[in-house]
């Protein structure tokens, strides 16, 4: 994968043993300070931005499309050649609504034209080449600007202060990070700089838990960051054995799955703190917050331009109808995303918190996101979330989609659909590949398949279960809600 010359990528491939090092000497820096003068001025933006006015808003989002739309015309032969099709010039652009004179594109488009729909040559520096993994069963790659972490994670830390985070606490994580066993045999790894401290959410028996929370009780004041259903093992684990959370926790912030209302009640009833949430994606085109006041998602108007569409293809404007996600991204400068359908899908709420004060559009949890708690089930009983097998590397380079069958627990059949014929060497690229993300947690065998299990809307599922008791635990596919990634 091609990766650009930059601080988070050099500090993502710095072995632990140097991270240590360095960290035991930065780590005194203040947070915002290591983050760099980008991620502060994006900061202050996005506090200043939240109490602009509608028409503030809609004058910012115009320019954003204006300098997008300029672009993909000008550099791009993919969206010069559509653009004309559809009759439709960038000087003739007066309002954001101009825009839906354009046809949509999804991940299809993007897989067969990437090349043509680069505004930049890729070769560049400061240009990744990333993939999103497949949510659904289906990978992606795409170009995007090697900076673009600095303003993500401006966006996640603004969110994430709405229910009293701030930078110099730390986090105590249970995510997709593989983290080895130290000299005392715990699955632990303190990043200094970032303050975060690391558990293994492929290791989660009832031991591993039981010293995941003695060691986080240790910590001071922190917030859980984790999967929904990595808190929701932790809030079950507690729950049986009646005991309360370390109460140094302060709050709870997952992303990355999709949230259920009685998941949130368990985990909120079992740490004692506000469970926050909220939805992304890795093309960047659209970011919504929860509100301090609520559960329901507020859509940042400065990340992207953000629509939502019936079956029809028409905005969907009454509150509880339901429609899909549909994103423009203000971001990624190398390979422009011009109404994108992301396949997720949001009820409508309306316009403008009455609560909170910003004027941002407001969506809550809905039908069918793209992740419904696919999980394996290892040996042990303990789950695996799927999401913790996202790949960002070149496993799946050649793999059209990928789908696990499990009919018993610590084994599983990963049933691939390739792009092209495989030599035995990259079926077994693709198992090593696998098995290391699943830390030897599932016996995984692969079988190569013509066609991969569907929804009725089409999509491709990424974990059919035949376990009884996985049903009974609600770990079964299919629970329809907004998915957040």
């Amino acid at each position: 994968m091609k990766t650009a010359f930059s601080r988070k990528n050099l500090w993502e491939k710095m072995p632990d043993s140097l991270k240590r090092g360095v960290g035991s000497v930065l780590g005194a820096i203040p947070s915002q300070y290591l983050l760099g003068g980008q991620f502060r001025r994006n900061l202050a933006f996005i506090h200043e931005s939240d109490r602009w006015s509608d028409d503030r808003i809609r004058d910012h989002q115009f320019q954003q499309l204006q300098r997008v739309l300029i672009s993909a015309y000008q550099n791009t032969s993919y969206y010069h050649a559509t653009f004309d099709s559809a009759g439709f010039h960038p000087n003739d652009f007066r309002e954001p609504e101009d825009i839906r004179r354009l046809p949509t594109i999804d991940k299809n488009t993007v897989q067969g034209h990437l090349n043509e729909m680069c505004a930049v040559s890729p070769d560049r520096g400061g240009v990744d080449l990333v993939s999103t993994g497949g949510s659904s069963g289906q990978t992606l790659q795409f170009y995007i600007d090697a900076g673009r972490s600095a303003i993500e994670y401006a966006y996640l830390v603004a969110g994430w202060m709405r229910v009293g985070y701030r930078l110099e606490l730390p986090q105590v994580i249970l995510r997709g990070a593989i983290v080895n066993e130290n000299r005392q045999g715990l699955r632990h790894f303190y990043d200094a700089v970032l303050r975060r401290h690391y558990y293994s959410n492929f290791h989660t028996s009832e031991e591993d838990i039981r010293r995941y929370l003695d060691h986080i009780a240790t910590v001071g004041p922190c917030y859980f960051h984790g999967y929904p259903s990595s808190a929701v093992r932790l809030a079950r684990f507690l729950e049986v054995h009646n005991e309360g959370a370390p109460a140094n926790i302060r709050g709870v912030l997952c992303g990355s799955e999709n949230v259920y209302p009685e998941d949130r009640a368990l985990v909120e009833k079992a740490f004692g703190v506000r469970y926050y949430s909220w939805y992304g994606h890795s093309e960047k085109l659209v970011l919504a917050s929860e509100c301090e006041h609520t559960n329901d998602y507020h859509v940042h108007p400065t990340y992207g331009y953000f629509e939502l569409l019936d079956e029809c293809g028409d905005p969907v404007t009454e509150p509880g109808q339901v429609g899909e996600i549909v994103g423009t991204g203000f971001i990624n400068t190398i390979v422009p995303f011009v109404r994108y359908r992301t396949g997720d899908h949001a009820t409508y709420v309306g316009h403008g918190c009455k609560a909170c004060g910003r004027r941002h559009p407001i969506v809550s949890g809905s039908v069918e996101g793209r992740f419904s708690s696919e999980v394996l089930v290892a040996t042990d009983g303990s789950s695996i979330s799927l999401t913790t097998f996202n790949v960002h590397d070149d496993t799946f380079e050649n793999v059209v989609g990928y789908q696990f069958f499990q009919s018993a627990p610590g084994r599983a059949e990963l049933r691939i659909l390739p792009a092209r014929s495989l030599s035995e060497g990259e079926l077994a690229h693709i198992l090593e590949g696998a098995t290391r993300r699943l830390q030897g947690q599932i016996d995984v065998k692969i079988r190569v398949v013509d066609e991969l299990q569907k929804t009725k809307r089409g999509k491709q599922l990424r974990v059919i279960t035949e376990l009884a008791d996985a049903v009974e635990k609600g770990l079964e596919t299919g629970r329809p809600e907004l998915q957040n990634r």
